[in-house]
């Protein structure tokens, strides 16, 4: 079968996905309106119509019979994100006039709530693109697929590929689709809630406030402000941001749980045991060694040490200090838990705490089974619950190829981008943006800007969606390019 074939297999239901978008780019209009800012309604109203005439051609293309694989699964997200992101560009291309290098970039840092931008000039941007920056952020935090699935009438084995496939693990109702719908109604509840606190409590203006929320809670960085959130000079603000980033890092079973009063399933999360431990321990050495190597005093250290470490814990991005006179070990504890990230099943990025968890878990299991008799049967347990030793076995390998995945990438893209290396720029920095770009987290060293070379931004590009998407569907389409669907890749 042509690789043409396999996609058409779950061609339809991309199709529909597609308009669901289309339906959702298009309340960045209400604000063009609102504004009066009419010059926007081209690069604004661009992306909603391509989606629409995208969705809606491959909606006729006919429903194949057969099942499609979990490979061919893997390569439709990969696909999908990439073309939100294109698609996403057009508003930055048409409408401040940007490169279409640093246009794509800004979209596929929205998109996959990375932070990074190129876009130097915030302050004189017209709102419309201000909340289209915050808008692909909330969107694409939950994932592109999620949305579209909540919006789906029904279930089936397709929409729990995609689903799966976009690196959502989550599935604390019977269908996918009912799954999808509880998790956008607690997004929704989170986002307003969380937008009348930081309005009320921080006093910045209303359509900040809705920026900054909407980006905190999809834990994605990007501000209405040049100067990000050092311009506002507000310490209240970082101190309201703080339970906000957590609460987008946290899974969303936790609130559906908490909403069941189902209080006894949420204490036994280990992954938000582990990521509040890792938020205090990280916040408590981090601004330890600001004051015993006399960076800034106390208070200050306090303030900025705290907000940056739950800020690249949860994958955030929001930056209010710069890392330059940090020592290196400090810079070095902010890569660990960038590249750690928040916990499965939530908007946040990077390997997740889950896996985290996992290998520690799968590490003592070998070392116990390592010292007894090979007759004696020791069970794998997580969350409670004993597993069978082969499924632990294939699972345990499969987190550990994530992880060693995410390691490979960091290590390639960082030689690539040694070779166009600034001299300004030390090794612990570029690799700081690297590792923050694959956990698309958005803190920055500033080795990647609106002046990077254009090859380096391109790695960036890649690197951002690889890492949204956990790396495997990205590979799983080169795959599908090079070798096809049915060919075996070579031992």
């Amino acid at each position: 079968m042509k690789r043409i074939q396999y996609l058409a297999i779950i061609a339809h239901d991309m199709g529909e996905i597609f308009r669901f978008v289309s339906v959702a780019t298009m309340i960045p209009l209400i604000v063009l309106v609102y504004y009066g800012e009419w010059e926007m309604i081209v690069p604004m109203g661009s992306v909603p119509a391509v989606f629409f005439i995208l969705g809606s051609l491959m909606e006729r293309l006919p429903r194949q019979g057969e099942i499609a694989r979990l490979s061919v699964a893997l390569v439709a997200v990969a696909l999908t994100w990439l073309s939100v992101a294109l698609v996403g560009s057009l508003p930055y291309l048409l409408g401040l006039k940007l490169s279409v290098t640093d246009s794509i970039f800004e979209s596929m840092s929205g998109w996959t709530a990375t932070g990074f931008t190129m876009i130097s000039s915030l302050d004189v941007a017209p709102r419309t693109i201000l909340f289209w920056r915050s808008f692909t952020q909330w969107l694409g935090g939950i994932g592109v697929i999620a949305f579209g699935i909540a919006m789906l009438s029904r279930s089936g084995l397709v929409q729990f590929q995609l689903y799966r496939s976009e690196g959502r693990s989550e599935a604390f109702m019977p269908s996918i689709v009912s799954t999808g719908r509880n998790m956008w109604g607690i997004y929704l509840v989170l986002t307003f809630l969380f937008t009348i606190v930081v309005w009320l409590i921080s006093r910045v203006p209303l359509f900040d406030a809705i920026n900054l929320t909407m980006t905190a809670i999809a834990t994605g960085g990007f501000t209405p402000k040049d100067g990000g959130i050092p311009q506002y000079a507000n310490p209240m603000l970082e101190m309201v941001l703080i339970p906000v980033m957590l609460a987008g890092a946290l899974p969303f079973k936790i609130y559906y749980y908490m909403f069941r009063r189902s209080f006894r399933r949420v204490l036994i999360q280990s992954e938000m045991r582990v990521l509040l431990l890792l938020a205090l321990l990280g916040s408590s050495l981090v601004v330890f060694d600001l004051v015993r190597f006399g960076v800034v005093p106390l208070g200050e250290a306090l303030r900025t040490g705290a907000f940056m470490t739950v800020s690249a814990i949860t994958s955030t991005g929001f930056q209010n200090a710069s890392i330059h006179p940090w020592p290196r070990v400090t810079v070095i504890i902010i890569i660990m838990i960038m590249l750690i990230g928040g916990c499965a099943g939530s908007t946040a990025g990077g390997i997740k705490v889950n896996r985290v968890v996992l290998a520690y878990e799968g590490l003592i299991w070998w070392f116990r089974r390592s010292f007894t008799r090979r007759t004696t049967i020791i069970p794998f347990k997580h969350e409670g619950r004993s597993i069978p030793e082969k499924i632990s076995e294939v699972e345990l390998s499969k987190n550990m190829l994530v992880v060693i995945l995410f390691i490979i990438v960091v290590f390639f893209s960082t030689l690539v981008c040694l070779h166009f290396y600034m001299p300004e720029m030390k090794l612990e920095e570029i690799i700081f943006d690297v590792v923050s770009a694959i956990g698309n987290n958005g803190l920055g060293a500033g080795y990647i800007g609106p002046e990077s070379p254009l090859p380096v931004k391109w790695v960036f590009i890649f690197v951002m969606w690889a890492g949204r998407l956990e790396i495997v569907p990205v590979i799983m389409l080169f795959i599908g390019i090079f070798k096809g669907f049915e060919s075996r890749i070579p031992k």
